[in-house]
Order: C-alpha cells, then sequence, then structure tokens
C-alpha cells in the first residue's frame, strides 16, 4: 500500500523530504507477516487490511522518531561493513589479529573454526499456517541476538515493553535458529531524553546514554505456538465484523495512567495536587475539605495506528475524549 504524506505543520522541504523517504522492506504479499506484525494486537493486524488506498495518509510529524531510529541502524550497519570496521576495532582494543578474523553477513554453513561470524540487519522467512513470516534482526555476535531501541527513558524505567522485545527476538532465533544459539538476547538502549542530571539524582535512572538491556528469550517451542495462534485468530477475524474482534487493550493503546485529582473547592478549575492513587487524594480530602475527581489517562496508540481510518474503537475514544489527535 502506498502511503500519501501531509505536511500539516509545514516542515521545510529539506526535513519533509527526509521524513518522507521510507527505507523499509514493505513486502505486498497478503499471506506476509513480519515479526513485529506478529506483536500487534489482532484488531490492529485485520482492520489495517481493510483501510483503502485512498485513506492511506499519514502526516509527517509523527515520523520523525521512526525516522531518527532508522539513520541511528543504518549508521550501526555502516560501521559494521564500511571499509573501515578493522580500524574502528582495532582502536577499541581489539588485537589485530582477532579484527581481522570478524566476517559479516557469511554463509553460516561456510564458516571456518578461525572465523567470528557477525550478522547484521539479514531478513530471514518461514512458511507456517499457510503465511510467511520474516523478520530482519539487527545484531547478531557470539549467537546472541541484539536489538537496537531509539526510545525515551521512561521505556527503560518502567519495563513497559520488556515482553514484546522477548517475543521478538523470539521469533528472531524461531527464524535462524543457525545462527541465534543462545536463549539470552540484549536491547542496547540509545535514549533521546536523557539527562545527566536526572541520572544523579533519580532512582533507576539509566547511567548513560546508551545502555545494554538483558532479557531471556521464550524456547522455541513457545514462540512457535504464539505465532500459530496469532495467525489463527487472524484467520477466524479476517471476515469478522469489528463488533466481534477483541478490543484492544490499555497497554495495547499505550493508555496513560490514571490521574486522581483534589480540588481545594468544588467549584475549582484546577486542581490544587494530583495523585497516583485513590487513597491519598481521598484522605487529603477528609482532612482538609475539597474533593477528589478520577481522571483516566488517555490512550496515545491509535495515533500511529495503520487502521486508524476504519477504526470503530477509536472513534468511541475520540466522542468521549479519551483520544486526541494531536497533542500529548
Amino acid at each position: 500500500m502506498t502511503t500519501t504524506y501531509t505536511n500539516r505543520s509545514n516542515l521545510a522541504l529539506s526535513v519533509a523530504t527526509w521524513l518522507a523517504h521510507d527505507t523499509y522492506d514493505h513486502n505486498p504479499d497478503k499471506n506476509h507477516f513480519s515479526a513485529t506484525d506478529l506483536l500487534k494486537p489482532i484488531k490492529q493486524l485485520v482492520l489495517a487490511t481493510r483501510v483503502p488506498a485512498s485513506q492511506s495518509i499519514q502526516d509527517i510529524s509523527g515520523l520523525v522518531a521512526s525516522r531518527m531510529g532508522t539513520a541511528i541502524h543504518d549508521s550501526i550497519e555502516e560501521a559494521w561493513v564500511g571499509s573501515n570496521r578493522i580500524n574502528n576495532l582495532i582502536a577499541l582494543g581489539i588485537p589485530k589479529g582477532v579484527a581481522k578474523r570478524i566476517v559479516v553477513n557469511p554463509v553460516p554453513s561456510e564458516v571456518t573454526d578461525d572465523q567470528i561470524p557477525v550478522y547484521l540487519e539479514q531478513r530471514s522467512t518461514k512458511s507456517i499456517e499457510g503465511f510467511n513470516i520474516s523478520g530482519k534482526f539487527d545484531f547478531i555476535g557470539e549467537g546472541r541476538v541484539e536489538d537496537f531501541k531509539t526510545t525515551s527513558v521512561y521505556t527503560y524505567i518502567h519495563r513497559t515493553n520488556d515482553a514484546k522485545y522477548i517475543m521478538q527476538g523470539s521469533i528472531y532465533r524461531w527464524l535462524n535458529p543457525d545462527i541465534i544459539t543462545r536463549d539470552d538476547m540484549a536491547i542496547q538502549f540509545i535514549f533521546t531524553d536523557w539527562s545527566a542530571r536526572d541520572a544523579n539524582i533519580q532512582k533507576n535512572y539509566p547511567p548513560a546514554k546508551t545502555l545494554e538491556h538483558k532479557l531471556l528469550l521464550k524456547p522455541l517451542l513457545e514462540t512457535e505456538a504464539f505465532i500459530r495462534n496469532k495467525l489463527k485468530m487472524f484467520v477466524k477475524y479476517k471476515d469478522a465484523p469489528e463488533e466481534a474482534m477483541p478490543a484492544c487493550t490499555d497497554e495495547d493503546l499505550w493508555r496513560k495512567d490514571t490521574v486522581w485529582k483534589y480540588y481545594s473547592k468544588p467549584d475549582a478549575k484546577r486542581a490544587t495536587k494530583n495523585f497516583d492513587n485513590p487513597a491519598e487524594a481521598n484522605a487529603m480530602a477528609s482532612m482538609k475539605g475539597g474533593i477528589t475527581k478520577e481522571v483516566k489517562g488517555k490512550v496515545v496508540a491509535c495515533r500511529y495506528c495503520a487502521s486508524f481510518p476504519v477504526c470503530k474503537q477509536k472513534d468511541d475514544y475520540l466522542r468521549t475524549g479519551d483520544l486526541e489527535i494531536s497533542g500529548g
């Protein structure tokens, strides 16, 4: 599906052109799903196939984070496949003899005992349940798969995506069991909003702008069961009305935390204090008078969902105010 871009923020053509430049290797096969597709809610996966080409429109302002992540991936790959790789490794203190033994993206069956294989950005495909499943891992070294994530420190502190990271890495191993031979994986975080000041004063804050986060992969049989189940659900709901599909959960929707607001006076327009639990808010109201109001966190993921044009669930959130098209 070809995407049409809008530029509502009137970004300069120099930057807008970069944001409109999509280098992802999309597969038009309707029976194809990527590893990241399988991590999406079933409703998003099904409804995305129902969006008319004429409605596949996206504003480029929402692509900044994605394009930055792609640029960093490309730069890391260039450091490994470029002509300066050996010099880079030597500069890091790797003995020259060892640096020369490292080979990038070799044919696995042709690797010799004196070579050290490293794999980057390779796409693999397997067929299962009548579908083709593919995945392009970021990096494999010494049999361990690594994924580069350009994200906020919030993701690391709260471990919001660990389950998805684990399943994504597990699918990569399911696709490449000959070269991903370890039971663990690593997320290489590159934080977009890291602060040296916050690192010194906040508990659990990442100590550096980049950080390795280790996780354990799922067993191969469990991974394959997850894939089969998701594909069977897709077949079950692919022609069903939206109302029959499982709704996207708060976790799927990246719903923000609920806040309990304390107002010193019932007619006050601005809250005196916000709380993250009702007990503390109600305690203050009992002690000082006033009232508390529960304000449910807004959903965020709908803004970036490919199914947005045809999804009725997002229409409900727009009506209730749980979803705002722009803003935080």
